[in-house]
């Protein structure tokens, strides 16, 4: 039997179109990307185990004409994992939907803090050598990560944003405008 060049460059392109999906900030795609993975992954393993042989449980042949189980109960295993992280991921993004209303994960002021800071080294950010008016604004250590002052501000900025949703949080006051 002949090695073929397609299966490689099937689990390459699953590989590819995996990582690619799971760089993005739409949490479906994350998921798509994640399921991606996992096939490739799985088609890695069945092809790395050689070619096919015969069943190792009946007994009817000798060793080198059996094929290899632990390829087959190593996919077996990966679908299980796949599929409850899957799951679990799934359930991450229904939560995330119904309760911002957007499956597209918002740029965190955090981050943006970090990526602004100029030429101070890690070294020099320990809090207790340096002097707090030292450093330029940027690379002062945050109080929070957001550019909200308190929970009031965030109450209002909810109303304002998502007013016509109801909360279906039981934690979190009524949203809809008029009920108070």
């Amino acid at each position: 039997m002949t090695p073929t060049i397609v299966l490689p460059v099937v689990i390459g392109g699953l590989y590819a179109a995996g990582v690619y999906l799971l760089l993005d900030r739409s949490l479906t795609r994350v998921i798509l990307g994640f399921i991606l993975l996992g096939n490739a992954t799985n088609l890695l393993l069945l092809s790395a185990s050689g070619p096919a042989g015969l069943s190792p449980i009946f007994g009817y042949a000798e060793a080198e004409e059996m094929s290899d189980p632990l390829p087959q109960a190593l996919v077996l295993t990966a679908i299980v994992i796949t599929f409850g992280v899957t799951a679990f991921l799934l359930a991450m993004v229904h939560r995330s939907w119904r309760l911002v209303r957007q499956e597209v994960i918002e740029i965190d002021e955090e981050d943006r803090r970090v990526a602004a800071r100029k030429g101070t080294d890690a070294d020099d950010m320990d809090p207790d050598d340096i002097e707090p008016g030292r450093l330029a604004p940027q690379d002062r250590p945050a109080g929070k990560g957001n550019t909200l002052h308190s929970d009031v501000d965030v109450e209002e900025q909810l109303a304002h944003r998502y007013g016509e949703f109801a909360s279906d949080d039981v934690t979190l006051p009524p949203t809809r405008r008029g009920e108070q």
